[in-house]
């Protein structure tokens, strides 16, 4: 029964085995969807591929309260033991893509650009920065390598902001470089 998320022993011992179920994940509040690829993978595990799925909608989708974004079908059990993990991460990720379109239809025809940051969730960063785009947002950087962002600690042990500067363009000549 344990397939990387530990026993459920009240499943286990209420539920038959060979029980089968369908499942549907249904929005409580309108708002962007994202992670259904996520929590489909979450649900294909606990089943141990013994799942049945149909996304209903796609990623990035601005949806009404009560609709029925993605079914599943599959050993009761295994339904059970993924849908708590499935139901978080759907709604953390959607929370994010929500609340990024808000900003984002606040700046709409300005020219302006809702951008993330790196400071995400530990073992999260690139689902996160991924619910931003859904929500019509843009990535900062990724990782830490693909720009340089001098801060007032790097200055203090570089010496000034011209030294901190000029020793990242010697190391890095081709890399952006942004001053916080």
């Amino acid at each position: 029964e344990d397939v990387g998320f530990g026993v459920d022993a009240t499943s286990v011992a209420t539920i038959d085995a060979d029980q089968r179920s369908t499942g549907r994940f249904v929005l409580r509040r309108p708002g962007v969807v994202a992670g259904l690829p996520v929590a489909a993978a979450v649900m294909a595990i606990a089943c141990r591929g013994d799942v049945e799925i149909s996304a209903h909608h796609e990623d990035g989708e601005q949806l009404q309260s009560g609709a029925n974004i993605l079914s599943v079908t599959g050993p009761t059990r295994g339904l059970l033991l993924g849908e708590r993990t499935s139901l978080n991460l759907l709604g953390h990720l959607s929370g994010i893509a929500t609340l990024t379109k808000r900003w984002v239809d606040e700046v709409s025809g300005t020219g302006c650009r809702i951008r993330d940051t790196r400071k995400t969730t530990p073992g999260l960063r690139v689902l996160e920065k991924y619910a931003v785009r859904c929500g019509g947002g843009t990535n900062h950087r990724m990782t830490l390598s693909e720009a340089a962002m001098i801060k007032d600690n790097h200055i203090v042990a570089a010496g000034s902001l011209t030294a901190a500067f000029g020793k990242v363009r010697a190391t890095f000549p081709d890399l952006p470089v942004e001053v916080e």
